[in-house]
């Protein structure tokens, strides 16, 4: 280690390291914030929908419509009121105190006996939550097919329904939604920890006057790029770590790729979000402009355009073309294979390529601006 340019670069890796310990912004942001972030996603972050309260409508008190009442009472995916006229919940739709009314019509039994295979009753769904509305309706529709089923059963005859659907789910069989959004989140959650890592940390030492002190110094620019780099790339490696450890063994979302793969996928992706977060600060020289421009050009995208919620196949090409410069959006697609899926390199390896040359454009942008500033 004889060489002074390699002398000055372990001193500047040293001395990065010592201020991320003495630093409890660092220690906040490295290792506090993936941690809540990551419960914050798996707790409150659920698309699968049960319990959904409902009013139900009994004007029919027929045998059968009863029996029927009683099959949407015993299912968890329905907390029941029950009443006799929908005007009761009339008042509690708006209020939102139940997502939808179903009603079993005095006309029930008889229209039940003319024609067995028709629905003989209403739901009325809440559409200003779409997505509880399609399950309320999809779910009612699964609690009459089962209750014609074990009628049917129960009179020694088949049930036969109009089209007999054979589903097949590949990757996520279970179709529990947190399997997918975990691991997008972790994508999201290390896109604003790398970028908040640096902007904010080398933005304070512009504030404090220091980093013009060693500018003065005969480091180059690639030196204290490399040097400031490292140190938080292993921080922002450790924080993946614990989203690992968390989203495997506290919500046991499955994982059927290989450590290997995910630490080279996100070894890339942190390159990216590590120079988003040092192209901020070379530009922001004030840790509140810093910041802000952290969520705006890092957080935001990353969770609108990744892919982590909305697809960005539905989205207008514009919006579609600039998702692609957009790191999270590869590395999400990379982190829900490895978890679903495994080692699928043929979609990995183009992913990590894409990320690269973001990572690539960034830091040498980083680059040039610090060298613009040396001289």
């Amino acid at each position: 280690m004889s060489s002074p340019a390699a002398r000055r670069l372990v001193a500047i890796m040293v001395k990065e390291g010592l201020q991320i310990v003495r630093d409890p912004s660092s220690i906040l942001i490295g290792f506090i914030l993936p941690i809540f972030l990551t419960l914050l996603s798996g707790y409150s972050t659920n698309l699968d929908i049960d319990h959904v309260r409902i009013g139900l409508v009994l004007e029919d008190g027929s045998p059968e419509a009863q029996d029927l009442a009683a099959s949407f009472m015993a299912t968890k995916y329905f907390e029941v009121r029950v009443g006799h006229d929908r005007r009761e919940f009339a008042d509690a739709m708006t209020s939102g105190r139940v997502r939808g009314i179903v009603v079993i019509p005095q006309t029930f039994s008889r229209d039940l006996a003319r024609a067995s295979e028709s629905v003989p009753f209403q739901v009325i769904a809440d559409g200003s939550e779409p997505n509880t509305a399609q399950f309320l309706q999809n779910y009612a529709q699964g609690v009459w097919l089962s209750w014609m089923a074990v009628r049917a059963e129960g009179k020694g005859a088949e049930f036969q329904q109009p089209v007999t659907l054979i589903p097949r789910t590949w990757f996520n069989q279970e179709l529990v939604s947190l399997n997918s959004l975990l691991p997008g989140g972790m994508a999201i959650n290390l896109t604003l920890i790398g970028a908040l890592l640096t902007a904010l940390v080398v933005a304070r030492e512009w504030e404090r006057g220091t980093m013009e002190a060693m500018l003065a110094t005969p480091v180059s620019p690639f030196e204290m790029l490399l040097g400031k780099l490292v140190p938080y790339f292993l921080l922002g490696m450790a924080a993946m770590f614990i989203c690992l450890g968390i989203t495997l063994l506290l919500f046991g979302v499955p994982f059927r790729g290989s450590i290997l793969a995910l630490v080279a996928v996100s070894a890339v992706f942190l390159l990216s979000a590590l120079g988003l977060g040092l192209f901020i600060s070379s530009i922001a020289r004030n840790q509140f402009v810093a910041s802000q421009a952290s969520i705006l050009a890092a957080f935001l995208p990353a969770y609108f355009l990744s892919g982590y919620v909305f697809e960005p196949s539905g989205m207008p090409w514009p919006i579609q073309i600039l998702s692609r410069a957009i790191a999270a959006r590869y590395y999400v697609s990379c982190l829900k294979t490895l978890f679903l899926a495994g080692d699928a390199w043929a979609l990995l390896l183009p992913n990590m390529a894409g990320m690269a040359v973001i990572a690539a454009v960034l830091l040498g942008l980083t680059l040039k601006n610090a060298a613009r500033k040396v001289a």
